[in-house]
């Protein structure tokens, strides 16, 4: 009995029933898992750009060297990378670290700036009071500035505090060039910031060298 089919059967060569056009075009494509499979979303694995997070910090490379070490044989050469990172805010952090390249050299001083990220105390954009800190031959001074004064400050110095919240500062490097230890010197600068608040008047310093002439009598 004959099949009263619209369109006619076709049959490939090995003698299989093959779909018709608009068969063919109804059915999705599945995946191994049975899921449908969307050709818009076939990339290459490495063409699939995954969704990126906002950095919380942002790093800067201040300076890399290159350094030698004489070993049996010759020469070892390496290079190191100082590295800063700061969230804008009030949290910095520095990192010295030494690599075979200057890819892994950076990478490790980034890994070390941020075990060791601080947070400091500010005024509004600028930093609390005046600070002179020194780090073996490296003397920095920082003093706060008013509104609009900008960064007023050497190479070293305005990359890391660019990394910070602070907007106005004045800032002189009285001692060593060496850019590790100027570094080092600005973190210590900002480490050591006390908020208004918790500043010691001359009263109370009074007060406390009294307290304490006092409990030296007490204890006689």
């Amino acid at each position: 009995m004959a099949e009263n089919n619209n369109q006619p059967r076709v049959i490939n060569k090995s003698g299989t029933l093959k779909m018709t056009d608009e068969t063919a075009a109804s059915r999705k494509q599945k995946d191994i898992g049975g899921r449908p499979f969307d050709r818009r979303n076939n990339r290459r694995r490495g063409q699939i750009k995954a969704d990126v997070a906002p950095k919380e910090f942002d790093e800067v490379t201040i300076n890399i060297d290159r350094v030698s070490r004489t070993v049996a044989g010759g020469r070892r050469m390496r290079f190191k990378a100082l590295v800063a990172i700061g969230n804008h805010k009030n949290k910095i952090g520095v990192g010295v670290a030494k690599g075979n390249d200057v890819t892994s050299a950076v990478a490790k001083a980034t890994s070390k700036a941020k075990k060791n990220m601080i947070e400091f105390s500010m005024n509004g954009e600028t930093i609390c009071h005046e600070v002179e800190t020194k780090v073996t031959g490296a003397d920095v001074l920082m003093k706060p500035a008013a509104p609009g004064t900008g960064i007023i400050a050497g190479g070293v110095v305005r990359s890391i505090i660019g990394l910070t919240g602070v907007k106005n500062l004045i800032s002189k490097s009285l001692g060593s060039t060496n850019k590790v230890n100027i570094a080092y010197a600005v973190v210590e600068g900002l480490r050591a910031q006390v908020p208004r608040k918790d500043w010691e008047t001359t009263k109370a310093k009074a007060d406390k060298a009294e307290a304490k002439k006092a409990t030296k009598k007490e204890a006689k």
